[in-house]
């Protein structure tokens, strides 16, 4: 075969897998604890060959580092003064997502209780909030295949331009037994404890002035309330799969 005619070959080959790949798709899901936000955004990661990103275990890093390093978490010109020191590195592979602190392995150390307790003042710091957001808008664009992004602020703030943002709701009732059944040991409190924890961190983040937890306008929104994981993950899975149909319908009518 001529050089000339093995060129077209790989021309003509890349132009059909590229009309056959499933279109690259950055999506964001929000919501407030205990929703499902990080089961569901890890599978539907895994299931559409997606990168993810857990914006959350980002906070719980700088504020991890933070009460490690001697900073009081309540003083918010000292959290804005070293909010720029830690190096943050999120591995995005769905299927064992990964977070390290200077080297260090936080995936562990960033959900005790202590970090639990700090993370919605610590997130409330508008630098802290800046240095974050500019690192997942990184990562975002980064991931050539697509990624889903969640968190608290992705469709309103990180990634106000993402293909689709989500918005998972439930019950107090419903939040506060699944983040009851997540903890162990001496962690693990009462439902009626844990609902009113879930309640004080919502009020926090939903009233903070800089990107608090909100709803996008233009996002979808998910009670999950009386739904199981997997009916939450197909259902998330078929609103990609809807998105990806129509930026292809889009793109064969403008060729």
């Amino acid at each position: 075969m001529s050089d000339t005619v093995g060129n077209a070959a790989n021309a003509a080959n890349a132009t059909t897998a590229a009309r056959t790949a499933p279109a690259a798709v950055i999506v964001g899901i929000d919501g407030p604890s205990g929703t499902g936000k990080s089961s569901t955004s890890k599978a539907v990661a895994v299931k559409l060959g997606l990168r993810y990103l857990d914006t959350g275990a980002q906070y719980r890093a700088i504020t991890w580092w933070m009460l490690s390093n001697g900073i009081d978490v309540n003083d918010a010109e000292a959290v804005a003064d070293a909010a720029g020191k830690p190096e943050i590195v999120s591995g995005t592979d769905p299927a064992a997502p990964t977070i390290t602190v200077d080297g260090a392995d936080a995936a562990a150390p960033i959900r005790t209780q202590e970090v639990t307790s700090a993370v919605s003042a610590v997130s409330a710091v508008p630098e802290v909030r800046t240095r974050l957001t500019e690192l997942q808008r990184a990562i975002a664009a980064e991931a050539p295949d697509g990624i889903v992004v969640e968190g608290r602020d992705i469709g309103t703030t990180v990634l106000p331009d993402a293909d689709l943002k989500i918005f998972l709701t439930a019950s107090a009732e419903a939040r506060a037994a699944r983040r009851s059944g997540e903890l162990k040991g001496k962690e693990a409190t009462d439902l009626a404890a844990t609902q009113a924890a879930l309640v004080r961190r919502d009020a926090a983040d939903s009233g903070r002035k800089t990107s608090p937890l909100a709803k996008a306008g233009d996002a979808v929104e998910v009670d999950t309330t009386e739904l199981t994981l997997d009916q939450v993950i197909e259902c998330v899975v078929t609103l990609i799969e809807e998105r990806r149909s129509a930026a292809k319908d889009a793109e064969k009518r403008s060729a």
